[in-house]
């Protein structure tokens, strides 16, 4: 028996995985959320992690749409190109479709509603689950699938906290088609610069003909916004903060994105530090942004959920220890952010 925590992408496409390969799998996800019309892109790497997990290659692209490229312009006005490596752009509800009709059709139990308010785990005696109207105790492998803001990493790692990342991220999707006067199928950023190699404002956005949406999210260095004023929220709220800081070749295409929209997902761009982890160690194991969440302009979050789910699943299948699993994960993503930041700082003072 294996108890998912959280219901997201990882959560799910754990449960889809174990429960095809014959193991009994029950999820606890509070609610049937959509992500407020947030979108995101999913390169090679995340998609052929999906397919070994047992996602049906099919499914993922009829649901999504390949990308020709990805562009970056800074306020120098050179952009830089780069070509697609199996990127594929998904609005986060239909990904989650595909992998919710997955997990149920593989055997899963998803029981919605049942959020897990309180986890006190214990090699001894087993890991108790305080759920919204009851309680379950389970001797068998946890996976804290349950997101940034981890129930399970408060019980197992309560020193590890979220950081604010610096940023507020405003998602935003259009009401009714917008032709935009850039390419389609290629997602689009732009920066005004800030201080070093940080922007401060990033535009990105993208739009694919015939379709009655296009979609586009500002990222903005700040100080963090209270808890009350994050999630959905009117467009008039942030219409002046958007239209304001975002960079001035694209201020009229964004004066026509949020004209064309009502509503707007509001979040404070956070981080999990993977610094300060503690190893890994039955009976729950942490995956996702429940274990090294980063924020949405690193542009990899999904993914690298998708590969630690791999990781566990492969380590289940052969008799191996999910947590130490995740050991070998945690020194691959830690070397691979450190690669990542070492280029950005080399391009930067190259620039």
């Amino acid at each position: 028996m294996v108890t998912v925590l959280g219901g997201g992408i990882a959560g799910t496409a754990s449960a889809g995985a174990l429960a095809g390969s014959g193991r009994p799998v029950t999820v606890y996800e509070q609610g049937r959320g959509e992500g407020g019309g947030a979108f995101l892109i999913l390169d090679g790497r995340g998609h052929r992690g999906l397919i070994e997990l047992g996602v049906p290659e099919d499914d993922l692209h009829t649901a999504s749409y390949a990308l020709d490229e990805l562009r970056y312009t800074p306020d120098d006005g050179v952009t830089r190109r780069r070509p697609s490596e199996g990127h594929r752009f998904w609005l986060r509800r239909d990904l989650m479709a595909v992998l919710t009709r997955f997990a149920l059709e593989a055997g899963a139990e998803i029981r919605y509603g049942d959020p897990v308010l309180e986890v006190r785990a214990d090699p001894a005696d087993g890991t108790v689950l305080r759920l919204g109207g009851s309680t379950v105790t389970t001797r068998d492998l946890v996976i804290g699938a349950d997101g940034i803001d981890s129930v399970a990493r408060a019980a197992i790692e309560p020193n590890r906290s979220t950081e604010y990342a610096g940023d507020v991220v405003v998602y935003g999707m259009t009401e009714r088609a917008v032709h935009c006067p850039t390419d389609p199928f290629v997602l689009h950023f732009d920066a005004v610069s800030g201080s070093g190699a940080r922007p401060a404002a990033t535009l990105g956005h993208i739009w694919r003909p015939a379709a009655d949406a296009a979609l586009w999210f500002l990222r903005i260095t700040r100080s963090p916004l209270p808890e009350a004023a994050t999630g959905i929220r009117p467009v008039g709220e942030w219409a002046e903060a958007v239209l304001t800081t975002t960079p001035a070749p694209v201020h009229e295409l964004t004066a026509e994105l949020v004209a064309a929209t009502a509503r707007v997902h509001v979040s404070n761009a956070r981080n999990v530090p993977l610094g300060p982890a503690a190893l890994p160690a039955p009976p729950v194991v942490l995956v996702g942004d429940a274990d090294h969440a980063i924020t949405p302009a690193a542009g990899v979050g999904a993914r690298e959920g998708i590969e630690d789910v791999v990781a566990v699943y492969r380590a289940i299948a052969a008799g191996e220890l999910p947590a130490e699993a995740m050991s070998v994960r945690r020194r691959a993503i830690t070397e691979e952010r450190d690669r990542v930041a070492r280029r950005m700082r080399s391009t930067a003072a190259a620039g």
